[in-house]
């Protein structure tokens, strides 16, 4: 007998046809829904995780009671069933992917060691790791940038890119995108995504057809969702739990229904319909919730639009930014080369599934005219205006008529208020250097056109060619001082720029291609000049970087520059072109052009019907699949020049500063050790207020030769000049300790304010109880010589922006055993439970302000009896004359599988231990 025909649910086996003679099966959703009529009401994305629940349903890793309580899904229902999801692949980014590697490849060495078999350690779904984030834009401004920048990413990271290799013969499922293609939220959009998969049947008759889905290594894996794939992004550590065939577990979600009507006005761009919706959203508070769109506005919006507002969901807080599939993600498959019976097969799965069609629209299906959402909001497309994002959060958006004064209200503003604190006297004051260069406060220094989030999106790449061809034919020129770059998401942009006759006026203001990769907007911007930086740091400059991005925290785009926008790629143009974020771009002009006329924004901007013109160099298929078929055929020359990477299945850990086996199975056994979950007599190691991201926490940019982890690399005998990225060195645990809370711009608020009330600035704590102010790696080096537990206490929005796991390895091998904050952004909170750190969450109105907390008590967290999921758990709070308080917080164990990493000493011990003993 078949194990199909064993399964629980074997009647919903069905088939379904396309062309004139082909077919094959899928488990049906419509017949499910005549044993579970509530189906019918249930959001498209939640019926996509329904159809992976219901197919994998084998009574062990899923069981019918998960398929019932899916499919019984209430939309105002409170959240506490879990969801045991198996994704269909994994994709990874290199600064994740790294570690991830190195994590598996520990698992090998552990398991050998311990006298198992090491292939047992195996993907067991496709992964695919792209090489994106590693370039640094060194070289700007002219032809040659491209090939050098590309010759110094392959001296810095040969190390990693051995490693990397010795992975691709290691383990069969694992394939990597060499560095130069493009970014890997682009590459999946592009070309990795399939829409559907199949795969043979125990009877071996016919193929068994299923959506495509995912979860990545980076927060903005959230961008398939475009073209109606379910995936979002995890830390690396749950990556590895679902690609080595573990569920992927989540809380049954909340699900925001947001309608889009109408339909953008002139002159409006979908990086302007982002910002207003991150607006938006954030506001909503939908931190850990489904969003899905739908709507006669969203019908209109072409998939590269769509793409750009689900790469931004981290942004917004949401777990997912979904679109529906219907008949603009065909039309985009077939621009970017799908083979048609693949297309054919994708369209007719949907309609079998009655999934087809964008609801609240008549291209919907009849099966989804009754959606249930937990909520609903509602945009019309016509009232968004052109914006920018920023100075430090991408939520915080700024029309573009009140950037000029709203960069001089928060100049003088105190730091409570997200200011500068400077004198207001001294906004418009300038200074030369020692070349004669002036410099003031608001210059912009760096102009990114970069980013998957708009380098994907032919319309506002199209535009930004636009602007830059009438800027040029009208005489203007961006300052040779400014950092300019061009680094699209895929080499598919640089194709249809030069088809379309754009690129040459692009570089004749500066903005050359200069990589295939995240660039600035991970932090890879590369540094100023000497001369510029001395005059920031000697005269306290706020100085600006305009970029196409969809990060801006602080210290992530450079470390000396404060005031970071989010923008359009033309608006990246036209504030490079403007020179400074003051200049006014609805009434002052943009500069001076030919025959000293004046030239203003209006003059230049394209119309949508130029755009839409040149929209068909973007669309042609056969071009596509040129390019990506040469990651098998022709990956590059210095990647091919990559040698001397070891072999064999288990990695052999020769010396280096990239890579190192981890920690985190040292003293591994079979049985997990008993584990006392209460936490007595701990230190406070620091006293945080709210949006503490994950830049701050383990930050991705340059290193400094005087931190913990400059230290350390110059006695390795490296450089400053070599030192690389912080990212790019993830591959190795005593750099990234070193590393852990070490961003120039964290402000630990145990520290005593300064005379005028600014706040001390990196990662600083008071040791206790002598009170000596030291780096927060050294303080942590100390407690754990004396054996004293630390913990960590934190305002809202804690761990908010990428899905960066070393932000929680790192918290962990800190010897931090909890942290205690008012709301956790959803990955990060997922990520420090997947490291054995307890997360805890105060009680509503509480806060660590409100309870008195100084940084020099001493700490219990009592949890008395059984540990259950989201149960109330004791702070006991002894200050320094000896009173002793008790208050309630929330554990943040959100689900029973959490319970069990914790009990394991992690998410990766308790894997490990899975497969050794299946």
């Amino acid at each position: 007998m078949s194990t199909l025909a064993l399964h629980p649910f074997a009647s919903t086996l069905d088939r379904f046809h396309w062309g004139s003679d082909k077919s094959g099966q899928f488990y049906s959703l419509p017949r499910l829904a005549q044993q579970y009529p509530n189906i019918a009401r249930l959001p498209i994305s939640l019926r996509i995780v329904l159809e992976s629940v219901l197919r994998n349903c084998d009574g062990e890793r899923v069981g019918r009671e998960h398929v019932a309580q899916l499919a019984n899904w209430q939309a105002g229902a409170a959240r506490s069933e879990e969801i045991p999801f198996l994704v269909s692949r994994v994709v990874l980014q290199d600064f994740t992917g790294v570690p991830l590697l190195a994590d598996l490849a520990a698992m090998r060495s552990t398991a050998a060691a311990a006298g198992h078999e090491p292939g047992r350690i195996e993907p067991l779904v496709p992964v695919d790791l792209v090489v994106d984030h590693s370039v640094m834009i060194d070289h700007y401004g002219d032809a040659a940038a491209l090939d050098l920048n590309m010759k110094l990413e392959f001296e810095r990271n040969r190390e990693r890119y051995q490693f990397m290799k010795w992975g691709m013969q290691a383990f069969q499922s694992f394939g990597v995108v060499p560095p130069g293609f493009g970014i890997v939220h682009q590459v999946n959009l592009e070309y990795l995504a399939r829409g559907l998969h199949k795969r043979k049947t125990a009877a071996g008759s016919a193929k068994l057809y299923y959506p495509d889905s995912l979860v990545g290594t980076d927060s903005h894996t959230t961008m398939i969702n475009g073209i109606g794939v379910v995936g979002w992004g995890v830390g690396g550590i749950e990556a590895e739990a679902g690609m080595l065939g573990q569920p992927v577990y989540f809380l049954s979600p909340d699900v925001v229904g947001f309608e889009l009507t109408g339909q953008l006005r002139e002159g409006c761009t979908a990086t302007d319909l982002v910002l207003t919706l991150t607006e938006q959203l954030r506001q909503a508070k939908v931190v850990g919730k489904f969003v899905e769109f739908f709507g006669p506005g969203a019908a209109q919006l072409s998939v590269p639009d769509r793409a750009t507002i689900a790469n931004m969901a981290p942004e917004y807080g949401a777990t997912m930014g979904f679109f529906p599939v219907d008949g603009k993600t065909l039309d985009y498959f077939r621009a970017t080369g799908r083979k048609r019976g693949e297309i054919a097969a994708l369209e007719a799965y949907f309609r079998a599934q009655q999934m087809f069609g964008m609801p609240g629209t008549p291209e919907a299906h009849a099966f989804t005219a009754d959606i249930a959402y937990s909520q609903r909001l509602r945009l019309d497309l016509g009232s968004v205006v052109p914006s920018l994002a920023g100075p430090k959060r991408p939520q915080d958006r700024i029309t573009i008529s009140d950037l000029s004064p709203r960069f001089a209200e928060l100049y003088s503003a105190p730091p409570t208020a997200n200011g500068y604190n400077r004198p207001a006297k001294t906004l418009r004051e300038r200074v030369s250097t020692e070349s004669g260069l002036s410099l003031g406060n608001g210059d912009v220094l760096i102009a990114a056109i970069t980013s998957c989030t708009n380098t994907s999106n032919p319309s506002v790449m199209l535009a930004a060619g636009l602007l830059a061809k009438k800027a040029v034919k009208a005489g203007l020129r961006v300052a040779p001082h400014i950092k300019t770059s061009l680094a699209p998401g895929s080499r598919i942009v640089t194709d249809y720029l030069e088809r379309a006759g754009l690129l040459p006026y692009l570089e004749k203001l500066g903005f050359h291609v200069a990589a295939y990769g995240c660039t600035t907007c991970i932090g890879n911007a590369g540094d100023l000049t000497p001369e510029i930086n001395s005059a920031i740091t000697e005269h306290q400059l706020v100085c600006a970087a305009v970029l196409s991005g969809n990060r801006n925290f602080e210290a992530r785009i450079h470390p000396n520059l404060k005031a970071n926008f989010l923008a359009s790629p033309p608006l990246v143009l036209a504030y490079a072109l403007a020179g400074n974020v003051m200049v006014d771009l609805m009434r002052q002009p943009l500069g001076i052009g030919k025959g000293g006329r004046e030239v203003f924004l209006g003059d230049v901007w394209p119309s949508s019907e130029e755009i839409h013109k040149l929209l068909r160099h973007a669309q042609d298929g056969k071009a596509y699949r040129r390019n990506y078929e040469q990651i098998a055929s022709r990956p590059g020359r210095l990647w091919q020049q990559i040698s001397g990477a070891a072999a064999g299945q288990v990695y052999d850990w020769p010396a280096s500063s990239y890579i190192a086996e981890p920690p985190f199975f040292a003293g591994f056994e079979l049985e997990p050790a008993a584990r006392e979950a209460s936490i007595r007599g701990a230190r406070i190691m620091a006293l945080f207020g709210d949006s503490i991201t994950t830049d701050h926490i383990s930050p991705a940019g340059s290193i400094r030769a005087d931190s913990p982890a400059g230290l350390w690399l110059q006695a390795q005998g490296i450089k400053p000049a070599d030192f690389n990225s912080y990212g790019s060195r993830r591959g190795h645990h005593e750099l990234m300790m070193r590393g852990t809370f070490a961003n120039v711009r964290i402000k630990n608020l145990m520290l005593p304010a300064q005379a005028d009330g600014s706040r001390v600035e990196g990662g600083l704590t008071l040791l206790q109880p002598s009170q000596d102010t030291l780096p927060i790696y050294d303080a942590a080096m100390r407690y754990q010589a004396a054996g004293t537990p630390t913990v960590i206490f934190a305002g809202e929005e804690y761990g908010t922006g990428s899905s960066r796991d070393w932000a929680a390895k790192g918290t962990q091998l800190l010897g931090i055993k909890a942290v205690v904050a008012r709301s956790f952004e959803r990955i990060h909170r997922a990520n420090l439970a997947g490291m054995g750190v307890l997360p805890l969450q105060f009680m509503p109105g509480e806060s660590w302000a409100s309870l008195g907390l100084q940084g020099d008590e001493l700490i219990d967290i009592v949890i008395d009896g059984e540990l259950t999921p989201l149960r109330e758990v004791s702070l006991a709070i002894q200050t320094r004359g000896g009173e002793r308080r008790e208050h309630r917080l929330l554990l943040r164990l959100d689900t029973a599988i959490e319970l069990e990493y914790f009990r394991h000493g992690g998410i990766l011990p308790y894997v490990l231990r899975q497969l050794l003993r299946s």
